[in-house]
């Protein structure tokens, strides 16, 4: 679910992993892992370099991000509601 939650934020706009983990609430460590996955997978590319470098969805994500949100919609949800219901945090 975590890499889901960053390609929604990502599409509002570029950020970089400090920024993505403190609106997530998620470690820095665990988002440049996630980010660095997602990058070898072309979901993601970078911009710039150091602790300032952004990322951003490829195109082909954003080409195909309508067919995401469809998947979103059915699983991240329920996902989420389900965490609730067994109190588990989405982090676990």
């Amino acid at each position: 679910m975590n890499r889901a939650r960053i390609i929604k934020a990502l599409s509002d706009s570029p950020m970089n992993a400090h920024q993505l983990s403190q609106m997530l609430e998620l470690d820095y460590s665990t988002i440049r892992h996630h980010i660095e996955v997602m990058e070898k997978n072309g979901l993601v590319v970078s911009l710039g370099s150091g602790y300032g470098m952004a990322y951003l969805l490829s195109e082909a994500m954003q080409e195909n991000y309508g067919v995401f949100e469809k998947i979103w919609d059915k699983i991240g949800n329920k996902s989420k509601n389900d965490d609730t219901e067994d109190g588990l945090d989405e982090g676990e």
